[in-house]
């Protein structure tokens, strides 16, 4: 969800924290971003470009993926553009479902910036500049996603990870890290209003499967991490269920399976193990298969 320029990182974890420096994107554990203000207006075009992991398929077995660098695949190991090592939740779920996948996620996307090109950003914009995306498209994700749907109608499948960077946003703008309820609560309800805007756009061109996937946190054990981002996907998950949505429970899933290791999701392996011992907070690749696990078992449900 934070995204980043060059080879800095940003962070941005997910489901509690996605920042690394500017090209990194972890959705960190506890922040949510302040006033992101939600224009209606949704420019943007899908252009028909194919690369290695992800293209735009043929009418009548896509599935489009939406939201941050969750489902983007972001791994701060692999150089920018090199797409194919970029493997996140819709490229392992998309085969298992027989469907052709158009992955539009952008490292660093806040909801404010999913709507208006120009709108809040933690890194999308800086990453666009230098790297391509899996999906090739101009203008914000949610104009490109609407032109997609309205271009393939018969798509069959739309999932959404969106918000951790609003969080962001808000622990790096504030003096206080965000740790105030009144902000948490003050970012949750855009990213509430934002994702109601979002939402209602798609269902004016897209009537079928809709399945938000919740994020994760770094540490269980962790009130401090696992409030900010319980609070998150309850947002996430009570907007997509008011559009006719399902969800896919990342967060009890990552929650289970780390349990045998005291909640530490980096110790069970899956977040990115990096030198020293210690992960990103990205999904490793067995953290994003497990993803894909809630993601197919939601979606064959609805």
């Amino acid at each position: 969800m934070s995204g980043a320029a060059g080879r800095r990182r940003k962070g941005s974890a997910v489901t509690p924290v996605l920042r690394r420096a500017a090209t990194a994107v972890i959705i960190a554990a506890v922040c949510v971003t302040t006033a992101l203000a939600a224009p209606a207006a949704a420019e943007g075009t899908a252009r028909p470009t194919t690369t290695e992991t992800s293209g735009v398929p043929g009418p009548a077995s896509a599935y489009l993926a939406l939201g941050d660098s969750v489902p983007f695949g972001f791994d701060p190991r692999v150089p920018l553009g090199d797409l194919a090592a970029y493997v996140g939740y819709p490229e392992l779920a998309a085969p298992q479902l027989n469907l052709a996948l158009a992955n539009m996620s952008c490292p660093g996307q806040t909801s404010g910036g999913f709507i208006f090109l120009f709108g809040a950003d933690n890194g999308c914009l800086p990453y666009r500049a230098v790297a391509p995306l899996h999906t090739a498209y101009v203008g914000s994700q949610l104009g490109a996603a609407l032109f997609f749907l309205a271009r393939h109608p018969k798509t069959r499948l739309v999932t959404l990870t969106l918000g951790a960077n609003d969080l962001l946003l808000c622990r790096a703008n504030t003096t206080d890290a965000c740790t105030s309820p009144a902000e948490v609560a003050s970012t949750l309800k855009t990213l509430s209003r934002n994702l109601t805007t979002t939402l209602r756009a798609i269902r004016t061109v897209y009537h079928g499967r809709l399945v938000a996937v919740t994020y994760y946190t770094i540490n269980f054990a962790d009130p401090t991490v696992t409030v900010p981002v319980q609070k998150l996907d309850e947002v996430l998950a009570g907007v997509t269920t008011a559009f006719g949505g399902t969800v896919a429970d990342g967060y009890a899933a990552f929650a289970k399976a780390s349990e045998p290791f005291g909640g530490n999701a980096c110790a069970a392996g899956l977040l990115i193990p990096l030198t020293g011992g210690t992960c990103d907070a990205h999904p490793s690749r067995a953290g994003a298969a497990l993803l894909a696990q809630v993601l197919v078992e939601a979606a064959t449900r609805q």
